[in-house]
């Protein structure tokens, strides 16, 4: 939970203050993938396109940890939200008559 609050806190605070500050919450996205996988064992799960110029990924790790990332087409990612308790739906297709 320490990392839930810490992070939130952080995400909060850099969408709500001046731009200089929100820079802390974004890095070059190989950088941001790579500290995701070392300190949170977060890969990649899922992505969707926002408009030409950027992409939104979700990082999750086993233990249910999660982080959403908005990502440039320079490359620069920038963290939109984390948290805990992710749980992934799963789809079962019904054969007919079944």
């Amino acid at each position: 939970m320490t990392r839930l609050t810490a992070t939130t806190f952080l995400a909060v605070a850099a969408l709500s203050v001046a731009p200089a500050t929100a820079a802390d919450q974004c890095a070059p996205r190989a950088d941001m993938i790579k500290a995701l996988g070392e300190k949170f064992r977060e890969n990649p799960t899922a992505l969707g396109v926002v408009n030409p110029n950027v992409i939104v990924e979700v990082f999750v790790s086993d233990q249910g940890t999660w982080t959403i990332l908005a990502s440039d087409t320079r490359g620069q990612s920038c963290v939109v939200s984390v948290g805990e308790g992710w749980e992934s739906a799963v789809t079962t297709a019904a054969l007919p008559g079944t």
